[in-house]
């Protein structure tokens, strides 16, 4: 018995050493996440292994999501045409190189016409979501991260229930990752009624690839898209969070096209199904109000780090002040640079993060990120008045971010997102004073504060900065 234990210890060595040298050598991956695979490789020898098989393996996305590339590309190849009319017009100058760094990366349209209403409450979000739903005529696409079988989930899948027997289209995609634990018969009433649902990906071949976009898009004349999911947490009513603070977008106009667009390209790579991209979804819309919109979107099909590119556009542009909110403060190196060079160079930057965990190590790195961050000049902050799940960028009140993108590397590279980039001085300032009245509900993290931090605390710290890159 001794010798088969040994041998089977040698075997888990070299399996090891093997994943090493593929890690290294072959994946090209960024060099904190290798450091960070090859710890957990050499200290969990045997689990290691698997963990990466699941989580880091990279063979597999190139070729799985190549198609969808392909495909991406030919779909929004249309927007091309709009660009030398929609470059004549703008005047300023971060708006005109972010724009034009859409149309390079992806393309990804800059379009004029938008009205924009904020919500930043669950109970008005769902309200203003179920009214416009109610009065959808023709399709109904909604694509959720999460959705729960409770009260919430519930109440919104018997009333696409009710849209469907009334003969409107309706599409569901959902992320099997994000909704393991909802029931197999969830969405049989609604298959029933005649609507379409498809999970986005198999949660054993693409767990680590996650649909973290929530869009919902009525009659190709509205759009929702921004951070709440479905669920009785995100209307305040689960006591381990208390209030759930998020913030979340309805789009009138143009700019549905580009949400219209996203969801279709996702569903025809889920389902194979050819979607007609005809008038019937993208019918013409009246000009409702003044807000420019670039919806950018980001994940393991894409050529770049687009949304990271955005935010990194929008950080050095900055002249007077970076607002950020964001459950997960864990950037990567180019992000953390950006924004202590901008700290250290007079701009007033100020972060807010949740006071409370929603997942294991992630309070911790938090917590060592915005510490690091006070040294440069930066402000940080604890949201006690419930927890903080809002993802939002505001800079100099004058062009800001809300979507599903958190300040991390897994938004960044391994997660399917969206954000709509709003070029419109009411919105943005509007975002402005959210973010100040939240400020008001925050306990400031001062470097004195962060100094006196107990011993286990930067033990925790330190293994969770450790593996944040691949939190």
């Amino acid at each position: 018995k001794e010798v088969i234990i040994m041998d089977w210890f040698y075997v888990v060595l070299v399996l090891n050493m093997i994943f090493a040298i593929t890690l290294i050598f072959l994946e090209r991956r960024d060099p904190t996440a290798t450091w960070a695979w090859i710890l957990i490789l050499t200290l969990l020898p045997g689990v290691g292994f698997i963990l990466y098989l699941f989580f880091g393996l990279r063979f597999r996305k190139r070729k799985r999501y190549r198609k969808k590339q392909e495909k991406d590309f030919y779909l929004q190849k249309h927007f091309e045409q709009q660009f030398p009319l929609m470059i004549k017009d703008i005047k300023n100058p971060l708006h005109k190189s972010m724009m034009y760094m859409g149309f390079i990366s992806q393309p990804a349209a800059y379009v004029g016409g938008n009205d924009v209403e904020l919500y930043t409450d669950g109970n008005a979000k769902f309200a203003a979501l179920f009214d416009s739903i109610e009065k959808a005529k023709n399709h109904i696409h909604v694509n959720y991260y999460i959705i729960q079988a409770d009260k919430v989930g519930l109440a919104l899948l018997e009333l696409l229930v009710k849209k469907a027997l009334q003969g409107v289209k309706v599409k569901f995609l959902y992320d099997s990752m994000g909704c393991r634990k909802l029931p197999r018969h969830f969405f049989r009433p609604l298959i029933k009624a005649g609507g379409k649902v498809s999970k986005f990906s198999s949660i054993v071949v693409d767990i680590n690839y996650r649909d973290h976009r929530k869009i919902v898009v009525i009659d190709g004349k509205e759009a929702f898209v921004g951070g709440f999911n479905v669920g009785k947490e995100y209307v305040g009513e689960v006591k381990k969070f208390g209030y759930w603070r998020d913030t979340h977008l309805k789009i009138k106009g143009e700019n549905v096209d580009s949400l219209q667009y996203r969801f279709l390209v996702d569903w025809s790579f889920a389902t194979e199904e050819e979607v007609p991209f005809d008038s019937y979804y993208f019918p013409d819309k009246e000009h409702v109000g003044d807000a420019k919109i670039q919806i950018v979107c980001s994940g393991p099909d894409s050529k770049e780090e687009e949304i990271k590119m955005f935010f990194l556009k929008m950080i050095y542009g900055a002249q007077k002040s970076i607002y950020i909110q964001t459950p997960y403060f864990i950037p990567d190196q180019s992000m953390f640079e950006a924004l202590k060079i901008a700290a250290a160079s007079g701009v007033d930057v100020k972060v807010i993060i949740p006071d409370r965990p929603d997942h294991l190590f992630v309070h911790e790195a938090n917590y060592s990120y915005v510490g690091s961050l006070l040294e440069s000049g930066a402000k940080c902050y604890f949201y006690k008045g419930g927890f903080l799940h809002s993802k939002t960028i505001v800079v100099d009140g004058q062009i800001a971010s809300v979507g599903t993108t958190n300040m991390d590397v897994r938004s960044f590279k391994l997660n399917f997102e969206v954000n709509a980039f709003i070029y419109n001085e009411q919105t943005t300032q509007k975002l402005e004073s959210i973010f100040m009245e939240d400020l008001k509900k925050c306990e400031e993290i001062t470097s004195e504060k962060y100094a006196q931090r107990s011993i286990w605390m930067k033990f925790k710290e330190a293994i969770s900065r450790l593996i944040s890159p691949i939190l």
